[in-house]
């Protein structure tokens, strides 16, 4: 499988609950993504309202190939994470997800499994959810292993899978 190491990604998750876990992903150095966010700058996007909150995204996401859903245990009903998902299926970009909730948060330890957020969108016509086509990839118990070991092959097909939709 060619390699990922330069392939930009966009990390969409639930900022307050899970961005510990996230920065456990992102300090793998699996892949390329995009620069994180500090919690000040995340709460000055917000305090500006929906439209910059949007114009963020849109501007974050627009050079990146593929978008990486870290499932955590309310991600799934997430607005900003929604529109993510939506996004990226539109514009046509990999798209796929990985439950985080057994990587340990260091003030809380591991949490539930959340939902599948793909699960919250159809497609041909609502005929089909997007859970059936969109992998969303459990990294079992030893997650930080899982997700290391299986990162850059999950981009690489979610990518090549986006070609054929």
């Amino acid at each position: 499988m060619p390699s990922t190491a330069k392939i930009p990604v966009f990390y969409s998750f639930h900022f307050a609950n899970d961005v510990f876990r996230v920065q456990q992903v992102r300090n793998m150095g699996v892949i390329e993504d995009n620069s994180p966010v500090s919690v000040n700058e995340w709460e000055e996007i917000k305090r500006k309202g929906d439209l910059n909150i949007k114009k963020w995204i849109d501007e974050n996401m627009a050079y990146r190939r593929c978008v990486v859903v870290l499932v955590g245990s309310e991600t799934a009903s997430r607005k900003w994470v929604r529109y993510e998902i939506k996004k990226a299926y539109d514009s046509g970009k990999g798209l796929f997800g990985v439950y985080i909730h057994n990587l340990k948060d260091p003030r809380n330890g591991a949490s539930i499994r959340g939902a599948n957020p793909f699960d919250n969108f159809t497609i041909n016509n609502g005929q089909q959810k997007l859970s059936s086509v969109i992998q969303c990839y459990d990294p079992g118990y030893d997650a930080y292993r899982g997700i290391a070991s299986s990162m850059s092959g999950w981009v690489a097909a979610a990518i090549a899978q986006a070609k054929y939709r």
